[in-house]
């Protein structure tokens, strides 16, 4: 099974026997015990085989719960439209998921990887809107069969409780997104997402695909209020989180699920780089994300990111270069904000390497990708500005230099960095002009 690893394979619960290996029997003389204590040893016994046999028959009744994701058979059927959702073969992803339609259309499961497929259409540039209708009609489709489920069939109630719970949540990422903003629906779908991830947590123990939405709440219930104190009180209503745990369920799931693999393997990436200051970890992750699907562009071009930011020029070099060919070939998924990473990290590298056209020709690059993204409050754009303002004072072009400092000054608000960087390099030239 080309890009994915091992799975974790759990028998259908109605599959299960128990036996016992050896029968309890007691041996002992009746010379060594009067009759009521043995009468009290044998009602022990008695009470014993009742008890254990009551937790058994409660064992059985929570086993009834069907988990079909957990189910190799359905696993293999799905692996192809998986690998080529990942690696942006999204025609040939589709095809694959009309069987797997077919034969599980009562289930939520075909509906949600056709929404996923959406979902990593829009992952490249987040501002294209052109993928959110069809991907909400996939999602809310996922949403609706998995209610019924939820409510007319117990047997499936946690594993629709799942599907619920990741359906709501993506959705709610959606809106919250910043080219967005629809704080009332993200707030909605967040707090549905919740009421189902809760009942899922309660048996988290049956899959390892339940444990995701887990991880994500554990880790982010904490370190959300540690980082904006102003939502602090509402996070009083929930139970509390463990980013450690939330970090070590991330990793449990990366190894050993299924169809929420690839997805914590991105969370754990973006965690790492973002939050946890840990560079290492989120490029080895990221290394094996682009070697599995290498025509992904977003894991492409977070692989050339945190080569970036770990100083190796040699691979950066080739990956960002790659990226822009991709660019213009038209290469599905690669488009303006790969091409304004690629771009800015060449810059900076011919800069450092003091081939000053060649940083500037890169820094115009990234310019232009970033205006065509409609990102020009983002760094990128800005410190490209900066640096072809540097490079310009360092050619003795003042004029030019001003202007795109006055452009930094023009694009960010007044206590941002960049902002203020400008400003001081403008006063610089100002004084040396003036000298």
């Amino acid at each position: 099974m080309e890009g994915v690893a091992k799975t974790c394979f759990f028998k259908n619960p109605r599959s299960l026997t128990i036996g016992f290996g050896e029968q309890m029997h007691t041996t002992a003389s009746r010379a060594l015990y009067p009759k009521t204590k043995i009468r009290n040893f044998l009602l022990l016994t008695l009470l014993f085989f009742l008890g254990f046999n009551f937790l058994i028959t409660a064992q059985l009744k929570k086993d009834t719960t069907v988990i079909l994701i957990s189910d190799l058979s359905v696993q293999l059927e799905t692996t192809a439209a998986m690998n080529y959702l990942y690696n942006f073969k999204f025609d040939k992803a589709e095809e694959q998921l009309r069987d797997v339609k077919e034969k599980y259309k009562w289930h939520p499961l075909p509906y949600f990887l056709a929404g996923l497929a959406e979902w990593w259409k829009i992952m490249p540039n987040l501002k294209v809107t052109k993928y959110d209708e069809k991907f909400l009609t996939y999602m809310d489709s996922a949403i609706l069969i998995a209610e019924n489920l939820h409510k007319h069939y117990p047997e499936y109630r946690i594993e629709a409780a799942f599907f619920l719970a990741a359906a709501h949540g993506f959705k709610g990422e959606l809106y919250a997104d910043e080219s967005r903003k629809n704080w009332m629906k993200a707030a909605s779908e967040g707090k549905a997402a919740l009421k189902y991830l809760e009942e899922c947590h309660e048996k988290k123990y049956l899959s390892p695909e339940l444990l995701f939405g887990d991880a994500l709440f554990n880790y982010f219930r904490e370190w959300v209020p540690e980082n904006y104190k102003s939502l602090k009180p509402v996070f009083w209503f929930f139970r509390h989180g463990d980013k450690k745990l939330g970090l070590e369920q991330l990793k449990e799931v990366s190894y050993n699920a299924f169809y929420t693999r690839t997805e914590a393997m991105v969370w754990l990436m973006r965690i790492l780089a973002g939050y946890e200051n840990d560079p290492q970890r989120a490029l080895q992750i990221a290394t094996y994300l682009y070697q599995t699907y290498p025509d992904n562009a977003y894991f492409h071009r977070y692989y050339a990111r945190m080569l970036y930011s770990q100083g190796m020029q040699p691979q950066m070099e080739i990956e960002c270069k790659k990226i822009l060919e991709r660019i213009d070939s038209g290469k599905v998924g690669y488009e303006a904000v790969s091409g304004r990473y690629a771009a800015f990290f060449l810059g900076q590298m011919n800069e450092f390497r003091r081939k000053l056209d060649d940083a500037k020709k890169y820094y115009l690059m990234s310019v232009k990708f970033s205006e065509e993204a409609k990102a020009t409050e983002s760094g990128y754009y800005l410190y490209s500005l900066i640096s072809l303002g540097e490079i310009a004072t360092k050619q003795k072009d003042k004029v030019l230099a001003k202007k795109y400092f006055k452009e930094v000054q023009k694009h960010s608000g007044r206590k941002d960095e960049a902002y203020q960087d400008a400003k001081r390099r403008l006063k610089k030239l100002e004084k040396a002009s003036k000298d």
